[in-house]
């Protein structure tokens, strides 16, 4: 049961990880967008007076065009739901048009490149570097998508100088490959240590939600300890009280239970109360506040509910808790104690103290039923 519960935790965490990277990819990536319009601009209006202008606007318009493909791209994500942001469908959206922006920028600086001056040259291999620079920082949590824009934009131009007659073509073609290289290992390291990172953010943020769910909850019946109970009671109150909804108490106690702890022993007694804690929880509706405020006593919360409905409920709880099967050959049972909130009530204790007083008048009257205050 632990393995299969772990199991389950791991991997929700690494399904909540891929959705981290892939919403820092689309954060990032409107940057890579801007940063590669304007790396083109600028390269084309420093190379302007040594290029052929229609092979400079020709690339400028793929350029943009491309760009305003991933800006769409961009615009459609952050405006659908979040729980539609899923890798299974924008992994794949990326990658198309990551692939084409690259491709053009690295087949465009392969164009510029052979104009056969060495000035040139130079200049577009340092803006290649810059791209790929900049595709470390903007891919960083993808490896794959950072090597693959790497080696679109600069290997083209990288490899085409390793083939040209001058010393200094070919040494520029062995420093971008040895740049590549180092690049290449350091986004393995990158994305290593940014996914460790994702994970811990997310394994401290579940170790948090079972510490906080530990903190309020009463470990043996799985209802709301006392301190948590009067905690969420007073906002619902609170709420109810401003929004004058009706509000009903409900305050529960177990008919002879230290009898049940004498007479069979206090495992006996451990198990009516996790029973009927469960009771309790399967009953509960969305709102309701439910608890266990000491021994043997418990107090439900009822928001929206008139005394007439909390009367209902109170009852087919009351009757769910005598038909619970212990191991004990006695049965068990339960009386109840039902307060409506009035207009003199100051806060949620004078309700309880109500719902306590009908409670105390069900168990004089014979216990195994309901009073209303």
């Amino acid at each position: 049961m632990y393995q299969d519960s772990q199991s389950s935790r791991d991997a929700r965490i690494r399904a909540q990880v891929r959705n981290d990277r892939l919403q820092l990819l689309f954060r990032q990536s409107f940057f890579s967008v801007f940063g590669s319009v304007l790396a083109a601009s600028m390269l084309s209006w420093i190379c302007w007076e040594r290029l052929n202008h229609s092979l400079i606007s020709g690339w400028l318009s793929l350029v943009g065009g491309s760009a305003s493909l991933r800006l769409v791209m961009l615009t459609a994500y952050f405006r659908v739901p979040e729980a539609t942001r899923t890798p299974e469908r924008w992994e794949t959206t990326y990658w198309i048009t990551l692939i084409l922006s690259a491709g053009i920028w690295g087949c465009g600086a392969l164009a510029l490149m052979q104009a056969g001056d060495l000035l040139t040259q130079t200049l577009v291999l340092l803006f290649t570097v810059g791209m790929s620079v900049s595709a470390v920082s903007c891919y960083s949590a993808y490896r794959s998508m950072t090597l693959v824009a790497i080696a679109l934009v600069l290997l083209p131009s990288s490899v085409w100088l390793l083939f040209q007659p001058q010393t200094a073509q070919l040494g520029m073609a062995v420093a971008s490959l040895i740049f590549a290289g180092f690049v290449a290992s350091a986004t393995r390291k990158l994305s290593q240590s940014m996914e460790r990172a994702f994970r811990l953010g997310r394994e401290m943020e579940h170790a948090h939600r079972i510490a906080d769910h530990a903190a309020q909850t009463d470990e043996l019946t799985g209802v709301k300890n006392r301190r948590a109970f009067f905690h969420l009671a007073e906002r619902t109150y609170d709420t109810c009280k401003r929004s004058r909804l009706p509000l009903c108490a409900l305050m529960l106690d177990i008919d002879h239970f230290k009898r049940i702890n004498d007479c069979h022993g206090h495992q006996a007694g451990d198990d009516v109360l996790r029973q009927i804690g469960r009771v309790i929880c399967e009953s509960a509706r969305e709102g309701d506040v439910c608890g266990r405020l000491g021994g043997e006593e418990f107090a439900l919360l009822l928001a929206n509910t008139s005394i007439e409905a909390a009367h209902v409920i109170a009852e087919q709880l009351r009757q769910a808790i005598a038909d619970i099967t212990c191991r004990h050959d006695e049965g068990v049972t339960a009386s109840l104690g039902v307060a409506a909130m009035g207009k003199a009530d100051a806060d949620v204790n004078g309700l309880l103290g109500l719902a306590d007083k009908a409670l105390f008048r069900a168990k004089a009257s014979g216990r195994n039923q309901t009073a209303l205050a």
